[in-house]
């Protein structure tokens, strides 16, 4: 039943979500199980959560664990909110809880040995001087999250399907577009990613990406994630990232190159990254050790972080190149939520995010 308060008992509320990534599905989710019966959902994407080689969204391509990336609070608080949601998800094979170390390779500050994130994650403790590569100054170790996006997307997917979530295969060019789908009286959700920057009506071009080349290798012996710091304005970064399934495959990176749109494969970046995580984790010198792929995906950033908030658009959409009876039709008012800009943070606060959406989405539900 919609919950206490809402605009109708009995006429659910239309509401399209643009696009069918991670946030997206997940915004879709919380809505259906926190109005149950009260709303009516609709994803209409270009890229479908069963596309999973399609370089056009990130989603497929993520590391998809917890990982740090520096404190901010509401980023904090979305994530702690994941967090717990998939440390509770273990049951269901999806999430895999796994030891992360970070080590450090300069002289260790205190957000070194008791950062942020120490009270966020389990079990976390300071590597001794004996755990320690060679080469390194100090270091964390802790228990993190993992999941495979090849089995959790399409998972997602199967679980809106039962709750009547309808899925539309379709490029949108423009706001309007989404506003002609959902009618007058619906509510848009704006989880479109990097598609942000081109959709007419939003045009944020403070929407930027960041190209991050992976491995996807079998390396049965490896149990654990790895990580170091960010190194150099080349974008390098080291890490490993155990997955929960396939059995013995783990990602290897990688690149974090802002602004940088090319999804070809580098294979001397490859060769790089493999050859530095190996003076880290001798194990994968094994014979078992196999490269399965290699992958770029394009994280979906955004200066000033992501934007979560309600914007009540006019519409139809007034510009100088539309002619005709778009310009001569009667205007109104559509609540639209955004939802985008979460970078490589997309999974680890993904029901966080969700959870704020239905937050302003209960307003203007109970407004209407």
């Amino acid at each position: 039943m919609p919950q206490s308060g809402s605009a109708s008992e009995s006429e659910p509320r239309s509401v399209v979500i643009i696009g069918a990534g991670v946030i997206g599905l997940t915004i879709a989710h919380v809505l259906s199980t926190r109005f149950q019966g009260g709303v009516k959902i609709t994803i209409v994407a270009r890229d479908m959560p069963d596309d999973l080689t399609s370089q056009a969204f990130a989603s497929p391509w993520a590391g998809a664990n917890w990982s740090p990336f520096g404190y901010e609070e509401k980023s904090y608080k979305r994530e702690l909110k994941t967090f717990n949601r998939f440390w509770d998800m273990q049951s269901t094979g999806l999430v895999h809880v796994v030891p992360y170390r970070i080590f450090v390779p300069d002289e260790p500050t205190d957000s070194d040995t008791r950062p942020y994130f120490k009270d966020l994650v389990r079990n976390f403790r300071p590597l001794s001087q004996e755990e320690l590569p060679e080469g390194m100054k100090a270091g964390v170790i802790f228990d993190t999250i993992t999941v495979n996006p090849e089995e959790y997307l399409p998972w997602l997917k199967s679980q809106l399907s039962t709750f009547g979530v309808a899925f539309v295969r379709r490029k949108l060019h423009t706001l309007d577009d989404a506003a002609d789908l959902v009618g007058v009286k619906g509510v848009i959700i704006n989880a479109t990613a990097l598609g942000a920057r081109s959709l007419v009506g939003v045009e944020d071009k403070m929407v930027y990406p960041i190209r991050g080349q992976t491995i996807i290798a079998h390396a049965p012996e490896i149990k654990e994630c790895v990580a170091l710091p960010l190194e150099g304005a080349g974008g390098d970064v080291t890490y490993m990232i155990p997955r929960p399934s396939p059995h013995g495959h783990v990602l290897v990176g990688g690149t974090y190159q802002k602004n940088n749109w090319d999804t070809s494969v580098d294979f001397d970046t490859a060769q790089r990254m493999w050859n530095t995580l190996l003076k880290f984790v001798p194990t994968l010198k094994s014979n078992n050790t196999k490269v399965i792929c290699h992958n770029v995906g394009l994280r979906p950033a955004r200066e000033g972080g992501p934007r979560i908030e309600l914007e009540l658009v006019t519409f139809p959409l007034r510009r100088d190149f539309m002619h005709g009876s778009a310009n001569d039709r009667p205007t109104y008012k559509m609540p639209v939520i955004h939802a985008y800009g979460f970078g490589g943070a997309g999974y680890q606060g993904s029901w966080g995010a969700a959870e704020e959406v239905a937050d302003i989405f209960k307003d203007v539900y109970n407004n209407a």
